[in-house]
């Protein structure tokens, strides 16, 4: 069994308004993380279906602070700007929109593959966190975020 093959682990954060989903991949934290620094990129490993496109206008490599524009889709197209909140090189990296809800990844090097954990942050959110689990976003999100970090390990191993 090779480390990508093992289950996804979910992490129920919800007294901290938080789910995530961690998984063992075949692949370098430095790796892992340029594909996640490279906004270009995040269409390729989204598990929502959402992420179209990145602005022509984003930087190159995410950094802190850094902002950065997606073209969306869920039912109808739109755009969402982000910041980059958290950046720790080859470790952490997490973003936010106007909503100030979070996705982070944390990169854990594990011998010959690294444990990402993906995590949806509802707790400094501007919306009330009732709407969050009344939307059944944490529940949704869990999904999503297990189909990302799929394609995600997907994309970084055949680039190996």
């Amino acid at each position: 069994m090779t480390p990508s093959d093992h289950a996804a682990t979910d992490h129920d954060g919800s007294s901290n308004k938080s789910v995530s989903v961690s998984r063992l991949i075949a692949a370098e934290p430095a790796a892992i993380f340029d594909l996640l620094a490279d906004p270009a990129r995040h269409s390729e490993f989204d598990g929502s279906g959402t992420v179209v496109a990145g602005s022509s206008t984003n930087p190159e490599r995410l950094r802190l602070g850094a902002r950065f524009g997606m073209s969306m889709r869920m039912g109808v197209p739109y755009k969402m700007s982000n910041e980059v909140v958290e950046f720790v090189e080859s470790e952490r990296i997490a973003w936010r929109h106007f909503g100030h809800h979070i996705w982070r990844y944390e990169l854990e090097a594990q011998h010959d593959a690294t444990l990402v954990t993906e995590t949806f942050d509802w707790g400094s959110a501007r919306i009330p966190a009732a709407f969050y689990e009344l939307a059944r976003y944490p529940k949704t999100n869990k999904a999503n975020i297990a189909k990302t970090l799929e394609r995600l390990a997907a994309v970084t191993e055949s680039a190996r």
